[in-house]
Parts: structure tokens; sequence; C-alpha cells
């Protein structure tokens, strides 16, 4: 069974996705799920996260919705205004509104100019509220951000934490050696977990499964399978691959480099790390069964 870790939905007429205008020209068109269900049965992934993908607490309640109507949602990550003075008011909201949904938060720190922002201590209070209520934070960071993520896991050493897409190497440029150093420091904090997700739209064109192998290589060197997960970023992926495509290549190269542990970096990581209402034990037995 695989687990999706990390997807989005998206409706560009709700008008709060800024990032939209700067975006290829194919993603700026709604993706919502009955676009993704054949290609999600297709593929064998039965639960997936679903991950925010605007900055505003009212995409969040949006995406609560969606989930509600697409039975293979096991949690959303979504935003807060982690600079609000009443932030942990803002995530209580969130928690009841998701009726269980809410697994994690995620700040869109990648589009924020301050490579700092994230060790901000005004952001203190934030993170010990996402740490209180026994959430998640995925850390959307890039390269020059990563020091500051560092920093920010020294000073909430028991916050739960997964980096997306790897940390957005510059693989397209073929930089290699200040990224490794950077994930080399930050896989040392145990709490600290991985996505093996986005690394095809890094690249330039064409697709080629060469330029990422010595990326997903370092990631189970520095991390193990114990701490990565599989997402495939859909449908940001729609523009270098389609979703079977990548989950193929992400298997192999799992195959490649941890033998075996394809049940642990395609579900039992999401399931663990998101806490999500999944069984795997009984609906693997279900399948054994499956005639």
């Amino acid at each position: 069974m695989i687990v999706d870790a990390h997807q989005h939905y998206w409706q560009p007429s709700r008008g709060d996705y800024g990032w939209l205008k700067d975006a290829p020209e194919s993603l700026r068109r709604p993706f919502l799920p009955p676009e993704l269900h054949a290609q999600r049965k297709a593929a064998g992934v039965k639960h997936t996260v679903l991950v925010q993908a605007a900055p505003t607490e009212e995409e969040t309640r949006f995406l609560f919705e969606l989930a509600r109507h697409d039975g293979a949602v096991a949690g959303v990550v979504g935003w807060v205004d982690m600079e609000g003075d009443d932030v942990g008011a803002r995530i209580d909201a969130l928690i009841r509104d998701g009726g269980g949904l809410l697994c994690g938060l995620r700040p869109m720190a990648q589009d924020i100019a301050d490579p700092d922002w994230l060790a901000n201590p005004s952001l203190d209070r934030a993170f010990d509220c996402i740490q209180d209520c026994g959430l998640t934070f995925d850390a959307l960071a890039t390269m020059t951000q990563l020091p500051a993520l560092l920093r920010r896991l020294r000073r909430h050493p028991h916050l739960n934490v997964v980096l997306d897409h790897a940390g957005k190497p510059a693989i397209g440029d073929g930089r290699f050696d200040q990224w490794t150093s950077w994930i080399d420091e930050l896989a040392q904090h145990p709490q600290l977990h991985c996505k093996l997700s986005g690394l095809l739209t890094l690249l330039h064109e064409p697709v080629d499964q060469d330029a990422i192998e010595p990326y997903v290589a370092d990631l189970f060197a520095h991390f193990g399978p114990e701490r990565l997960m599989w997402g495939s970023d859909w449908p940001v992926l729609t523009t270098h691959a389609d979703f079977g495509q990548w989950l193929d290549m992400a298997l192999t190269l799992t195959e490649r480099y941890a033998p075996g542990s394809q049940p642990d970096v395609f579900a039992a990581n999401a399931v663990g790390f998101y806490a999500l209402d999944i069984d795997l034990a009984a609906q693997d037995a279900r399948a054994e069964r499956t005639p």
C-alpha cells in the first residue's frame, strides 16, 4: 500500500494563490479531486496527505471541505498566521474546524524574502503551540533558508519537522556540495524527516533520472529509509512528469539505495510522522486476501 505524503489541490478563482502568477501557465488552472482520482488509483496510491498551497487560513478550511469529499485524504497540512498575537487561538480554531483532519502546519517560507525568518524569535510562540498541540511542521525552505531552519531545530529540539522537497537543491545547475553540507548538519537532528518529493521539477528539461540519482543517494545516506517519505507533489509534478512516472522512478531508486524499505518510505513513515488514522497491518492483510 502506498501513502502519498505530499499533494495539492487548488482553485485559482479563490484569489489567494499569489505565487501562481509567476508559475508555468499549465498550472494556472483548477486542480481538484476528480482529476487525480484515476491517476492515483492506477498507481495504487490508497491514501494521501493534502498540503496547503495558499498563505491563508481560508484556504486551509477549503482543503478541509475537499478532504471530506475525497476519501483518500488522510490528513491536511494547513497554514496559519504564525506571526499573529493570537496564533494559539487560530491553531485551536483550525484543529476544531478540521474535525481530526489537521495534522500539521506549513508557512510558505520559500516565498519570504528574509532568509532568517524561520529562526526569528517572534515565531517562538507559534512553534510552541504547534508542538503543544501535537501537530507537525512542514519546512518549505530553499537552500538559503536552511541555516535558519537549523537554528530553529536547535531552539525546538522536540518539534516534529519534515523538510519538503529535500530542501530544494540546485539540481538544474548541477550544484551539490553546498546542499549536501547543510543536509549533513540538518540530518543530525533525529526529529527531522525529509520528503522524497519535488526533485524532478528542479530539473531543466528533459527529465533525467541520472540527474537526480546522486541527490536521492545522498538523502538515503543521511536520513536512512526510516526518515524519508515519498510524495508526489502533484500537480506541480505535471510540469515535468506524470504521477505514475515519478512513482516508478522513486520506487526504483529506493530499492537501489535501501533494498526492502519501500513499505516504510512509501507508507509507514508518513503514517507515523503525521499520526494518520491508518491501520497499515489491517489494510495489508485485506490486500493479501483479495484475489
